[in-house]
């Protein structure tokens, strides 16, 4: 197995990650601090991960929690984004990724090299709706339905005034101004959750596959990350952009979804009424919980244009310290109180108790390689 300790200190702390060996000993306040010192945690290591940009905040929040357990375990992650954390595995330059998608039969193939014969799993470990979010000064919220925002990202829906936006906001003064779609410019799991709702809702007018690289060619701007868009967005006048709503603040308002007959405002509990009516991918194997949204859903209160971020994690590691290590804090993550924690920093939907007693089951099962 290709040793999974290629990124050094000296990287990490370029990437600018919020880790307990760059800078302080770790990223916590004075309580967490306290309860560190007072713990009786005898694990110790590191371990490495990157992957989706969209998990970073929730992440910061695991960490410092985690930290406060298990105060001589470091956790190391880089969000690079979904596309760069499924290759960093598949590498085996990390321990785990953060994907904002599943790994695809290819990918999972792929990651026998590295994570033994069974390969790697993918565990739901963030929920959060994706917001689409605008720069209108004096303006909040907005009722757009899947076509009108397909039409604005393909360059087709082109001022803000426009009968599409208008006829859906008739209590709304609209600008006469020219809308400035941002997408992302990196291989991103938001782009692929973004496009897959707008193919299935409306595929006679998103005609692309979903894909985490935003259709080249369409009008607008690009930047990378969630934190790219927003900053683009919230410094440009008439611009939209879709991004974890954990992402978006003020002064940027937010559309509201035509789900059914009604518009649905983005919220975590709209986003998990969504995954709630979500089917498991079909084929994989036992411990592998990726899940088939439902972008069509009519649910009442159900917002289906939502991520599911997951950890991807190897069925098995090279030695008994790392598997201990990503078994422990892969529990943490998906257990009530490392939900709650990434809950209370960034808003996200914690899963659900069954949802989560699934994925700490599958986690139990990470072995070490014969």
């Amino acid at each position: 197995m290709i040793l999974r300790r290629v990124l050094t200190l000296a990287v990490t702390c370029a990437a600018g990650l919020s880790v307990a060996s760059c800078g302080s000993d770790y990223p916590l306040g004075p309580a967490q601090e306290a309860a560190a010192e007072n713990a009786s945690s005898s694990l110790s290591g590191t371990i490495t991960g990157a992957g989706s940009s969209a998990q970073g905040p929730a992440m910061n929040a695991w960490q410092a929690e985690f930290a406060t357990i298990h105060p001589d375990v470091r956790v190391q992650y880089s969000p690079d984004g979904s596309g760069a954390g499924r290759g960093a595995l598949l590498a085996g330059a990390v321990d785990f990724a953060g994907s904002d998608a599943s790994l695809n039969e290819d990918e999972l193939e792929e990651s026998r090299k590295v994570c033994g014969p069974d390969g790697a799993f993918n565990i739901p470990a963030y929920v959060a709706p994706i917001s689409i979010a605008f720069n209108l000064p004096g303006i909040e919220e907005l009722n757009l339905d899947a076509a009108t925002i397909a039409g604005i990202f393909r360059g087709e829906v082109t001022r803000w005034d426009d009968p599409a936006i208008a006829g859906q906001n008739e209590d709304i003064e609209l600008p006469d101004l020219p809308i400035t779609p941002v997408s992302r410019s990196d291989d991103s799991g938001t782009t692929e959750n973004f496009t897959d709702y707008l193919h299935a809702v409306v595929p006679d007018i998103w005609t692309d596959e979903a894909d985490g690289t935003f259709p080249s060619g369409l009008a607008g701007e690009n930047a990378k990350g969630n934190a790219g868009v927003v900053s683009t967005v919230s410094g440009t006048e008439g611009a939209v952009t879709y991004a974890d709503d954990s992402a978006v603040g003020p002064p940027l308002g937010k559309a509201n979804l035509l789900v059914g007959d009604e518009y649905v405002a983005v919220s975590p509990e709209a986003a998990a009424a969504a995954v709630d009516v979500a089917e498991p991918v079909e084929g994989r194997a036992e411990f592998d919980i990726a899940l088939n949204l439902d972008r069509k859903t009519t649910a009442p209160g159900a917002y289906p244009l939502v991520l599911v971020s997951y950890h991807v994690y190897c069925s098995t590691y090279g030695d008994e310290e790392t598997a201990n290590l990503v078994r422990t804090f892969g529990t943490f993550v998906v257990s009530e109180e490392g939900q709650q924690a990434a809950a209370e920093a960034v808003g996200s939907a914690p899963i659900s108790a069954s949802l989560s007693k699934r994925a700490a089951e599958a986690i139990s099962t990470i072995d070490v390689e014969n």
